[in-house]
């Protein structure tokens, strides 16, 4: 009985690395711009790495931001709605700082209507949800390349930061 167990087991675990080695996505499926393939965390790095900040802000990045997975329970409050699909989604935010200040990225599915998402996005976001901080509404800024939503809320570096996520599209 035991050794029935044992090769039992033995083949279900051959069976789960043959699975989880053939992770390739199909030609079909490839969009042409790679960003869509890289992790929420990489593509974040490298905006913030190719980004043309000031030298105060840059520190503040070094030093001062945490990064914060959005669940669904937290959606409300980084997406301005709670009802929202998306598939993965990642705050950066300041751990303390006396300016509003936040960058969102948020992967939505393929087939999403990602116009429709951001401008969900865009009318619901809350620009003043921080205590005794806000961000005037025209510094928020919505955008996408694919599937990949970035929402920014500072009234300093957003446009730099938004130039970094642009120039993204395309790159390996």
């Amino acid at each position: 009985m035991r050794k029935l167990s044992v090769i039992a087991l033995i083949i279900i675990l051959i069976l789960n690395f043959a699975a989880c080695g053939n992770n390739q996505t199909p030609a079909d499926n490839k969009t042409g711009d790679s960003i869509l393939d890289e992790s929420l965390e990489s593509i974040l790095k490298k905006i913030y790495d190719t980004a043309d900040l000031s030298d105060n802000f840059r520190e503040f990045v070094e030093n001062g931001l945490q990064t914060t997975v959005v669940t669904e329970e937290r959606c409300a409050y980084y997406l301005g709605k709670e009802d929202i699909e998306f598939e993965e989604a990642l705050a950066s935010e300041p751990i303390m700082m006396p300016s509003a200040y936040e960058l969102t990225l948020v992967r939505v599915k393929k087939d999403a209507d990602v116009e429709k998402i951001k401008n969900e996005i865009r009318e619901n976001v809350d620009p003043n949800k921080w205590i005794c901080v806000g961000v005037d509404p025209e510094n928020i800024i919505v955008d996408n390349i694919g599937n990949v939503i970035i929402i920014i809320m500072s009234d300093y570096e957003g446009k730099a930061l938004h130039e970094a996520f642009l120039a993204l599209k395309g790159q390996k």
